[in-house]
């Protein structure tokens, strides 16, 4: 399926000011005034891995689901959704039954908005980090960049203090948040205009990212990474959103089925052209990119490594 296919699926409704956008694939479009942002479920990302057969769906309590993911080693990801299909919380449980918490999305004090997950609003008028290391060592390239050079992203503490334990949905709605940590920019792939399958040819070029996921996670197997999609600023916010948060989402799956990270490490997130590398209206090969970051000390309010 293209973008072109997609469009004649999508299903639209009004509640209130918010126009809200439904698609194939458990995607939502919410656009309210001049904000326009994309949600999924990552559940569908775990099914199409892991198989449809090692998934099984349970209710807990009023307006909890809970979907189980059992995975080859016997182990299971545990995830749990409120009555908004939010995520709640994602937890790895051992084969042994020892249960890790990997991602607390819900945190006492912060309300959920339909539709945005729980967020705090001031998180959104967060002031930019203020930078002090090199340029190249805060975005890395991966056309330019060694293997120690990725890990080093991948491992490296906040650029800034971090405040508090944030929720996943603050980062995601949060640049300036994201941006108190070092982020991987993907520049070596390049996706078909209007697709977001990656050509076969051009899979190898993950390698090195693998590496250096796969070296973070060994120190620490409750890593977890934002894999971030991004497109130039030609086209409509929908088709942009959907485009580039369905690349996210094939990237972070192909890094799981050809190169075993584990799918619980990693979460994903479409922004469109929200947030243009190259300032530039036209087509851009830049502006089409998809960036990975470490996000666990945003999620867990630690500032040291």
């Amino acid at each position: 399926m293209r973008i072109d296919d997609l469009r004649s699926q999508r299903r639209e409704r009004r509640e209130g000011d918010r126009v809200i956008i439904e698609e194939p694939g458990s995607r939502t479009i919410i656009r309210e005034g001049n904000n326009v942002i994309i949600r999924h479920d990552e559940s569908e990302r775990f099914r199409r891995i892991y198989g449809a057969d090692e998934v099984r769906v349970e209710r807990r309590g009023p307006g909890e689901e809970v979907t189980i993911v059992r995975r080859p080693d016997g182990s299971e990801i545990v995830s749990v959704r409120d009555e908004y299909g939010n995520l709640i919380r994602r937890v790895r449980r051992e084969p042994a039954g020892r249960e890790v918490v990997l991602i607390e999305n819900r945190r006492s004090g912060i309300g959920v908005r339909p539709g945005y997950g729980y967020v705090e609003e001031e998180v959104l008028r967060l002031p930019p980090p203020v930078v002090r290391i090199p340029r190249e060592e805060y975005i890395v390239e991966t056309e330019r960049a060694t293997e120690d050079d990725i890990v080093e992203a991948f491992t490296a503490p906040p650029v800034e203090r971090v405040a508090r334990a944030y929720t996943l949905d603050e980062i995601r709605r949060s640049q300036p948040l994201r941006e108190r940590m070092r982020r991987v920019d993907v520049d070596t792939i390049r996706f078909e205009f209007g697709s977001w399958e990656l050509p076969p040819d051009q899979v190898g070029s993950l390698r090195l990212i693998a590496d250096g996921l796969r070296q973070a996670i060994s120190r620490n197997p409750n890593e977890i990474f934002l894999v971030e999609g991004h497109t130039d600023a030609v086209g409509s916010d929908e088709d942009n959103l959907t485009l580039s948060d369905r690349r996210a989402e094939t990237i972070a799956t192909i890094l799981t089925q050809q190169f075993q990270i584990p799918a619980e490490n990693l979460t994903t997130q479409g922004y469109g052209e929200q947030y243009l590398k190259v300032n530039s209206q036209g087509p851009e090969a830049e502006n089409r990119r998809v960036t990975l970051r470490r996000i666990t000390p945003l999620l867990q309010g630690q500032n040291q490594q």
